[in-house]
């Protein structure tokens, strides 16, 4: 009696299995980590890539007539077919025999697409009015309107700590930026003639706040939604609305302002090699849409903001350590500052984590 009284005692939750549920514990928390230094990996080596291929499309000149490809928002357009294709193939191999209940339809991703469309667009368009380190400049701070979004559009409370977090690694990044930026291209930048580049990064900002925000919705809705489910969404409407801005539009209205995909195409044509460059780029923009959708899926678009925010700066100071370039005491400090920023980031998220298994 007093043996089986025991046995019972301790499997009503008794002190015996505790060590075996830490293990288990430690092998989750140990899982999340190798996932997400996995997805960190993948989304900076493939946009690192997918950035050489943009700077070369945009400087190298084709054929004998000496001339450069500056049909830039095309490389949207195609993107979102070779994405569309890849995540359709992924399905089918992987998710072919699996039921679509518990999944996002795709008429939900029409809404969020169409920002993630113009998003792009806008910040590409950018690049004609402002320099580059500019726009880098102003998407440093990309994860403060993925939180305000969220907060206004759909009541995600965020507490002080995490907006804290955010605001060390958004500042870092930014005074880091602006520290590496030459006195030249510092005064390029206060230059009033660009009203419409900031704008154009303004409201790219925006339209990405809102497209993280909507998609960590849509997959808190349908929880059985895969990283290719949404990938194959978003570049399924991503490729309509694109395709009806660079060809239907053009058809319709004869002096069209924006991009032409005939005159994009008529460019391939004639120089056939821009068509591999792009096929290149688009390649590496599947490869990182894989890890960007995991890490939505995972851990939230918070997290893959942050990914995708400091990929730049971890490549500079990467660069400048292995090249010998020492960094100045101050942009020290703004490396402090990201750092700080990332481990208060992770230690909220394993504190909220471990609060939420405690419940359970």
């Amino acid at each position: 009696m007093v043996s089986a009284r025991r046995g019972r005692g301790s499997g009503d939750g008794g002190v015996r299995p505790r060590p075996r549920d830490r293990g288990d514990d430690g092998a989750r928390v140990a899982a999340r980590v190798a996932v997400l230094a996995f997805c960190v990996a993948g989304i900076w080596s493939a946009y690192i890539t997918q950035g050489v291929l943009q700077e070369t499309l945009s400087t190298k000149r084709f054929g004998p007539e000496a001339r450069r490809f500056e049909h830039l928002a095309f490389l949207n357009f195609a993107q979102n077919i070779v994405c569309f294709v890849w995540s359709f193939i992924m399905i089918k191999l992987w998710s072919g025999g699996s039921s679509s209940t518990g999944r996002a339809p795709l008429w939900k991703y029409w809404g969020v697409s169409i920002t993630n469309t113009i998003g792009p667009t806008m910040g590409i368009e950018a690049l004609k009015y402002i320099s580059y380190p500019a726009q880098v400049l102003a998407k440093s701070s990309k994860m403060i309107p993925v939180m305000l979004m969220g907060t206004l559009l759909y009541g995600v409370k965020y507490t002080f700590p995490e907006y804290l977090g955010t605001l060390l690694v958004a500042g870092g990044v930014s005074s880091f930026a602006l520290l590496k930026t030459s006195s030249k291209t510092i005064k390029k930048l206060a230059n009033p003639n660009a009203p419409l580049g900031y704008t154009l990064c303004f409201l790219n900002l925006a339209f990405d706040g809102y497209t993280n925000s909507t998609q960590d919705l849509i997959k808190s809705r349908y929880p059985k939604t895969n990283p290719w489910d949404i990938m194959l969404g978003m570049n399924l409407w991503g490729t309509i609305y694109n395709a009806v801005i660079m060809f239907a539009a053009p058809l319709l209205f004869s002096n069209w302002p924006f991009a032409n995909g005939f005159e994009a195409v008529r460019f391939c044509q004639e120089n056939p090699e821009v068509a591999w460059d792009i096929f290149l780029f688009c390649l590496c923009g599947a490869v990182g849409q894989n890890f960007i959708f995991l890490t939505i899926s995972r851990f939230g678009s918070l997290t893959n903001t942050t990914i995708t925010t400091t990929r730049k700066f971890m490549s500079i100071v990467v660069s400048s350590v292995i090249s010998g370039n020492p960094l100045s005491l101050k942009q020290w400090g703004s490396v402090v500052l990201v750092f700080s920023g990332l481990s208060l980031q992770i230690y909220l998220k394993w504190k909220r984590k471990k609060g939420r298994d405690h419940k359970e």
